[in-house]
């Protein structure tokens, strides 16, 4: 049996050249069977388009890979670092303007504090120097209660005086006497009040002195000194400001 050129095919259709004989004929079949048709070509996109780069094609792409990864990390660490030191130094800001507030507040309260301590201190010196006058106060009082009250008959007084103002206060006394028995009565009665102490004699002469109608006396010039000394309580004795009189304890009035 011959074979019959084929004229057509669902491949395509293909027909015998006039010149070739039969021996020349060969049929052909296309197992393919998309072989014949175009490829689609791919849509082309409008927009931007991001790929990621392959690594592993070249050795050196792989410390470029490292070397972007580090560098995007220590990016990022830095915006962070910012960020959280941003948000730190505005936070530092709030506090601060809270403590200017609170200073300002404060130091109206400190300087009236120190207001209040200065005039406290000024009192307190004040009191001081009103507690050492009236300490001081009784000392004239009783010295001079006290040697009045020591004078014997024929002795009399020319000077009183005060010699130093420090503790005890120390004083003159000078006068006249009749006799030294006088004078020495004198000085024993100055000796044994309660609030003097440390009677001495500093001198003693004879002198003459006028007693009137042109006479003249012999008699004896003498000056001692003496200090004063705060006596127990039992020798004391206070007034009330409302009347009556307090005595000092383990004291009986006369």
């Amino acid at each position: 049996m011959k074979p019959r050129p084929c004229s057509s095919s669902r491949w395509g259709s293909r027909s015998a050249p006039p010149d070739l004989t039969e021996e020349d004929i060969v049929i052909e079949v296309n197992l393919i069977p998309d072989s014949g048709k175009k490829k689609r070509r791919k849509k082309k996109r409008t927009g931007p388009s991001f790929s990621l780069p392959s690594f592993g094609a070249l050795p050196g792409d792989r410390w470029v890979a490292a070397a972007s990864i580090a560098i995007l990390v220590a990016v990022g660490a830095v915006g962070w670092m910012f960020a959280s030191t941003a948000g730190q130094a505005q936070e530092l800001e709030i506090q601060i303007e809270g403590a200017v507030r609170d200073s300002l507040r404060l130091s109206a309260v400190i300087e009236r504090a120190e207001t209040l301590t200065a005039r406290s201190d000024s009192i307190a010196r004040r009191v001081d120097v009103i507690q050492q006058i009236d300490v001081a106060r009784y000392v004239w009082p009783h010295i001079l209660d006290e040697v009045a009250r020591a004078l014997p008959d024929y002795t009399w007084l020319t000077r009183i005086q005060q010699v130093s103002s420090g503790d005890p206060v120390t004083f003159r006394v000078e006068g006249r006497a009749g006799t030294y028995f006088a004078l020495t009565a004198f000085m024993e009665a100055v000796e044994a009040s309660p609030f003097i102490r440390g009677t001495r004699l500093i001198s003693s002469e004879q002198i003459f002195v006028d007693v009137g109608g042109g006479a003249q006396r012999l008699v004896y010039s003498f000056s001692l000194e003496a200090g004063y000394r705060q006596p127990s309580a039992d020798f004391l004795e206070t007034e009330s400001l409302f009347g009556g009189i307090v005595m000092a304890p383990g004291r009986e009035e006369d």
